[in-house]
């Protein structure tokens, strides 16, 4: 693949997500839209054709992020990967229910970023 894959981000830390925005920029990655929700990610994912989600687990708002990756990847069969500074059982358990791409131990440097897109992007192992 000669292009990079276009990313979606649903982080509601304005700091950390100006901060993976800027980390994605530098590597390369088109930034196809920023959400602050899972609900503003689902009402928008389809006109942003993104080819891969970064989403938080932990979001304000009616739905987390993982129940925002559950409807994604049901819907859109596109590959989640979770950021979280939450490593907790109870969480890690039901984040991995969620069948994931990838995870993000928040904080992150720009190297681990973008190995787990390549990564990610080699295997999207999604479920249809």
């Amino acid at each position: 693949m000669t292009s990079k894959a276009q990313v979606l981000v649903v982080e509601d830390d304005s700091i950390i997500s100006e901060d993976i925005q800027r980390s994605l920029k530098k590597l390369g990655y088109p930034v196809v839209g920023v959400f602050s929700s899972g609900e503003e990610a689902l009402a928008k994912i389809e006109s942003l054709h993104p080819d891969v989600v970064l989403m938080d687990i932990v979001l304000q708002g009616r739905l987390n992020g993982i129940d925002a990756a559950n409807r994604i990847r049901s819907k859109f069969h596109l590959p989640v990967v979770f950021l979280t500074a939450y490593s907790d059982q109870i969480t890690m358990a039901r984040a991995k229910d969620a069948k994931p791409s990838g995870y993000i131990t928040k904080p992150f440097t720009s190297d681990e970023l973008d190995d787990v897109l390549k990564h990610v992007m080699k295997h999207p192992a999604t479920e249809k």
